[in-house]
């Protein structure tokens, strides 16, 4: 006897499902269809033969599974929602090969969104309801709207009121050894003038600077980490927020003078993301470039700083 759950008015002709799922009316499951443990497949799903399911999966009623959608473990599939497998889709015309979605671990799609084929919604994201996803989401973004595009992070602030978003500047917020500082400033007639020192406001002696402006409010940049390079940003014209994660926690820090400066110890995620028009935004480095020096994958990041895959 198989030790899942199945509706009487459910097709299941797959023989590789976990213990404990559940699948319920009218849901079809072909033959080569691989679904995990402790799932639940709701009524009127379509799960087609190259689909693979973690562990705990939810998709909820009316979601079609097509060939090349991979979904791990603890994802969440909102009614309704659409995959798609061929980019350039004409009747009765196979491709070679499906492209591949994926959604990674614990991410969550909305009811009614669309996820276009061959992107991956990255660990722990959330794609709002009715999102068209077009491109690549990153780990723990949350996005909307047709383009979908980054609103926030989760669990970073970015969704609570804007008292929330913020640090206070006269003290130091931590998120892996990052901090909020707040730069000398002097005013008079002439102007304002921010300063920092080395080994005062400044921890470490630069070796290097890039300033970043002239981005579209819509663009994400960063999305790293560093072995060993430290920074120091100051946005010292226009404003954007910067999203510091440290492998357990998330915080949301917007950079919005020159009398405001954030530091980045190495081995700390972060993005940088809705920039104003008119931003420009000064980094200064406590390494020259090293391109082995950069963390540009997430779950290399969280292997390093957690030791979890």
């Amino acid at each position: 006897m198989a030790d899942f759950f199945q509706h009487e008015k459910a097709l299941v002709e797959s023989t590789c499902v976990g213990s404990g799922t559940r699948i319920w009316a009218f849901a079809h499951v072909l033959p080569g269809a691989r679904i995990g443990a402790d799932c639940n497949i709701c009524d009127g799903v379509f799960v087609e033969n190259e689909v693979v399911l973690g562990d705990r999966v939810t998709v909820k009623c009316g979601v079609q599974l097509w060939d090349g959608v991979h979904l791990e473990d603890d994802v969440f599939v909102g009614p309704n929602a659409t995959f798609t497998n061929d980019p350039f889709p004409r009747s009765r015309v196979r491709p070679a090969s499906w492209s591949r979605t994926l959604v990674r671990v614990g991410a969550s799609i909305g009811a009614n969104a669309t996820v276009l084929c061959g992107v991956t919604i990255g660990r722990g994201a959330m794609v709002g309801a009715g999102a068209v996803v077009t491109h690549d989401v990153p780990a723990y973004a949350i996005v909307v709207g047709n383009p979908a595009r980054i609103t926030g992070y989760v669990e970073s602030g970015a969704a609570q009121s804007p008292a929330h978003q913020v640090p206070s500047p006269q003290t130091e917020a931590t998120i892996g050894g990052a901090f909020v500082r707040t730069l000398p400033t002097f005013a008079d007639l002439r102007g304002k003038l921010a300063v920092a020192e080395v080994a005062r406001e400044l921890p470490f002696a630069p070796r290097r600077f890039f300033v970043v402006h002239g981005v579209p409010s819509r663009e994400v940049r960063g999305e790293h980490a560093h072995h060993r390079c430290e920074q120091f940003l100051v946005c010292v014209q226009g404003d954007c927020a910067v999203v510091v994660d440290d492998g357990r926690h998330r915080r949301e820090i917007s950079l919005d003078g020159p009398a405001l400066g954030l530091y980045l110890p190495p081995l700390v995620w972060a993005s940088q993301y809705r920039f104003s028009k008119d931003a420009v935004l000064l980094v200064l480095a406590s390494e020259a470039y090293d391109a082995s020096d950069y963390i540009r994958d997430y779950d290399e990041f969280l292997s390093i700083v957690t030791g979890r895959a």
